[in-house]
């Protein structure tokens, strides 16, 4: 990049450049360190001028309000400013569908629901709302939005893409990202109501292969998370590296590497990729930041890693925890030569010019409280229409949909059915998700009830037993209308991975149970990936599929009742079998890319 006088950004480069005179190498390493914020001793904020913070899933404060968060950012900030140069930091979340560690904030659907929307309007809004309720808890940087193309749809992770089709994930993934760093088509960073953006997982880390993971968490051993993408590079670069390619001249400043490997290397320290092709040859200017604890991955020997994922490109570290020892070994290898003060100096550069960018040294916090953006109405509204644009009709034999808010009785079975966790899935408010009234919102059956006419009999019970909650149900014969919601139970990354994507014996038999008991049956599925459900659609009448909605289950009735349309069309091939998977194998799926039945 060739600055002159007038441009905006060289004021900037003056300021980096004065800075890093000034700078002494403990202050230069500090900002190189990026620590997960239940592990950081407060004081070591000032002492050790930590350049960054972050809350990982679930790293949210007591209590967890927007309040409270607010309050422990402004604290941090306030610390970080208390340094000589009074550098400030910069603090992390993984806000991945709303600002989904806070309680209370609007939970919008996950990736692969967005791209059943293909609507980019739509997904540019999400980014803006998402980065209004961030900014007002004082959090200016979102690891978002990912550019995942998953091939393996038993990978954990793959609701966080946009789908399979390498263009679509571009569009809508630059959408996400503009809604985060600007507003009508001004995307200027130091605007106070923008947010910095992550493109992520440079890069391949949705086709990495089946059985190549290596890692183990909580006792799980990953099978496909953090694997090998055995790819060579023009097909590396075709598919995976393409979503890439317009987000870095619209502004990216900060990118995150992923655990994969390709090319022999794992990512963190794949120079080729990280400096060659990504600095270099596409002329990124921001920062290399790690994921979460990637660099112990690299090298047997903490030092070997270090000194090889720094010179590779990595230029913030997400620590996240043990920061002291990071620090110490960093020094140690600039003191005996085996990383470049060069080394050093462009990688604080490119982190100074993303804070310089957020005008975080004029505006360090947000100076309004605007903490009643988070979870706001007109938030809420917007996600509720994404949820009903995203809804994909994969069934509606007999004309069963729209249904008939004057039903006599609808029976509704399936845990799922009251859960607000199990319709946002991971990610939201701990790492893995949970089951239960997690966080604010409107479960399905609240959402039904409120749909239906007073004198229409809703039933519901989980295991779908009727006749045990409505005296005489078996004996009056069956009911006008089942609905049977079913959902895979929360996960996150590795631990999503998922062997067998068919259902369950418990799923089958509640389907089976409801349908006996309704004339007409519909199933809802709630879930972060196609599922093989070829056998389960014989037994019923109409199937939905919803992804994971988030906080809005309104947006599933207003479909289900006609106020509006089925839109939503796959944006991944839904597999006849196992066999089909990965994907492409095994003939033709059971439901192709672009499907979806339309309903008046």
């Amino acid at each position: 990049m060739t600055l002159t006088a007038q441009d905006p950004q060289a004021a900037n480069e003056t300021h980096i450049q004065d800075l890093l005179a000034q700078m002494t190498l403990a202050e230069k390493i500090g900002q190189m360190t990026l620590v997960e914020k239940n592990s950081i001793a407060a004081p070591d904020i000032t002492q050790l001028f930590i350049g960054g913070l972050l809350s990982g899933g679930g790293g949210y404060p007591t209590p967890n309000t927007a309040k409270a968060w607010r309050d422990m950012v402004r604290d941090y900030q306030d610390r970080a400013l208390a340094t000589r140069l009074g550098i400030p930091m910069i603090y992390g979340v993984d806000a991945v569908h709303g600002h989904n560690n806070v309680y209370g904030p609007t939970i919008f659907p996950h990736n692969i629901a967005l791209g059943a929307t293909r609507n980019a309007d739509l997904v540019r809004q999400i980014g803006r709302a998402t980065a209004l309720e961030m900014v007002a808890t004082g959090v200016y940087w979102n690891y978002a939005p990912a550019l995942s193309i998953p091939n393996d749809i038993r990978w954990g992770r793959t609701y966080e893409g946009y789908g399979q089709d390498p263009a679509l994930v571009t569009e809508l993934a630059l959408a996400y990202f503009e809604g985060l760093q600007g507003v009508d088509g001004d995307y200027d960073l130091s605007r106070p109501d923008t947010v910095l953006a992550t493109p992520k997982h440079y890069v391949g880390d949705g086709g990495t292969s089946w059985g190549t993971s290596r890692m183990v968490m909580l006792g799980r051993e990953y099978d496909i998370d953090q694997g090998v993408t055995e790819l060579d590079e023009d097909a590396l670069r075709a598919t995976h590296l393409a979503p890439y390619l317009p987000l870095l001249p619209a502004g990216a400043l900060s990118v995150m590497a992923f655990f994969s490997s390709w090319g022999g290397y794992k990512m963190h320290a794949n120079r080729y990729l990280l400096t060659d092709v990504l600095k270099g040859e596409f002329g990124f200017q921001g920062f290399v930041v790690s994921d979460w604890q990637a660099i112990y991955q690299v090298a047997e020997d903490y030092y070997d890693a270090v000194v090889a994922c720094i010179n590779a490109g990595v230029d913030m570290n997400m620590v996240p925890f043990d920061y002291k020892q990071f620090i110490a070994t960093l020094t140690k290898a600039v003191e005996q030569g085996d990383v470049t003060e060069a080394r050093i100096d462009d990688a604080v550069a490119r982190i100074l010019r993303a804070k310089l960018a957020l005008n975080l040294f004029e505006r360090p916090f947000p100076e309004d409280d605007s903490t009643a953006k988070v979870g706001a109405a007109e938030h809420r509204a917007l996600a509720r229409q994404a949820v009903s644009e995203s809804l994909v009709l994969l069934k509606n034999e007999g004309g069963l949909l729209p249904l008939d808010a004057t039903a006599e009785g609808i029976l509704v079975g399936g845990a799922a059915a009251v859960s607000v966790g199990l319709q946002s899935g991971g990610w939201t408010i701990e790492w893995q998700g949970k089951d239960g009234d997690i966080t604010p919102g409107t479960h399905f059956l609240d959402a039904l009830q409120a749909a239906v006419s007073p004198q229409t009999l809703v039933a519901y019970n989980r295991f779908g037993r009727f006749d045990e909650l409505v005296e005489g149900q078996s004996a009056a014969g069956p009911a006008e209308i089942g609905i049977v919601v079913i959902a895979e139970q929360p996960y996150a990354e590795g631990m999503g991975d998922r062997a067998d994507l068919t259902l369950g014996d418990e799923d089958r038999e509640l389907i089976a149970r409801v349908a006996a008991q309704s004339e007409r049956t519909l199933l809802i599925l709630f879930s972060g990936r196609p599922l093989i459900i070829t056998e389960e659609l014989e037994m019923v009448d109409a199937c939905v599929a919803a992804w994971l909605p988030g906080t809005e289950g309104q947006g599933i009735t207003d479909v289900l009742f006609g106020d509006k349309p089925f839109t939503g069309k796959l944006s991944f091939n839904w597999p006849r079998s196992m066999a089909q998977i990965p994907n492409g194998q095994g003939g033709e799926p059971l439901f192709a890319i672009g499907f979806g039945l339309t309903t008046n």
